[in-house]
């Protein structure tokens, strides 16, 4: 590879930063029943990391169980509270301030921190955590983001940071809730699964 000019180029590793005290001990409510009967009864949340170029970018991600539409989601150099809050307030202000809702994610210091509790308090959400280390108790966003490295993001990432902003805004507003099909949805996608919804909803509840 030195006679020929050649350098390996590979992703560096990455790894969070590991909490300094243990999690609060708060039950797995969800317990894996990722069916659900409507919009606005089971959001899921998670952070994944994308490289782009020098440095990591973080995303966390917020999706509606019922038709696994993204719901909320933001991004940030750093994968802190503030990060997972950012999102959790778009889903919660883009959905109509639901009530009586259940937030499912991992047990990462940035869903269990005071201040993200705090905030899922305000809104009158209840919280629920998988068991530590398994990653099956949150498999629907393990999917999406599966999803979206395999079939959107380049192997090597992206060149920077805004490119990075660029390509997953429009993966996720564009594509994935648009048209992206879903066997969970009948091979539909997330959005006109939840227009079928509100349609019969509307249908019934204007009949009774």
């Amino acid at each position: 590879m030195k006679q020929n000019g050649l350098v390996s180029r590979q992703l560096p590793t990455h790894q969070y930063a590991k909490a300094e005290r243990e999690h609060l001990s708060i039950p797995n409510q969800l317990n894996r029943e990722f069916t659900v009967k409507a919009p606005n009864q089971v959001w899921c949340g998670d952070v994944t990391y994308v490289w782009t170029g020098s440095k990591w970018l973080y995303l966390a991600v917020v999706l509606d169980l019922y038709a696994r539409k993204v719901v909320g989601w933001a991004t940030s150099a750093s994968p802190d509270s503030e990060l997972t809050k950012k999102a959790l307030r778009m889903a919660y202000e883009s959905r109509g301030k639901p009530k009586r809702l259940l937030f499912h994610s991992d047990q990462g210091c940035h869903y269990t921190s005071k201040s993200f509790r705090q905030q899922l308090w305000r809104y009158g959400i209840r919280q629920s955590l998988s068991r530590r280390g398994n990653c099956w108790d949150n498999s629907p966003m393990e999917r999406f983001f599966r999803s979206f490295k395999t079939e959107w993001m380049p192997r090597s990432g992206y060149r920077d940071f805004n490119s990075a902003l660029d390509a997953i805004r429009q993966y996720i507003v564009t594509y994935y809730n648009r048209h992206r099909p879903h066997q969970h949805n009948g091979g539909c996608s997330p959005m006109v699964m939840e227009q079928v919804y509100w349609k019969t909803y509307n249908k019934v509840a204007k009949n009774s």
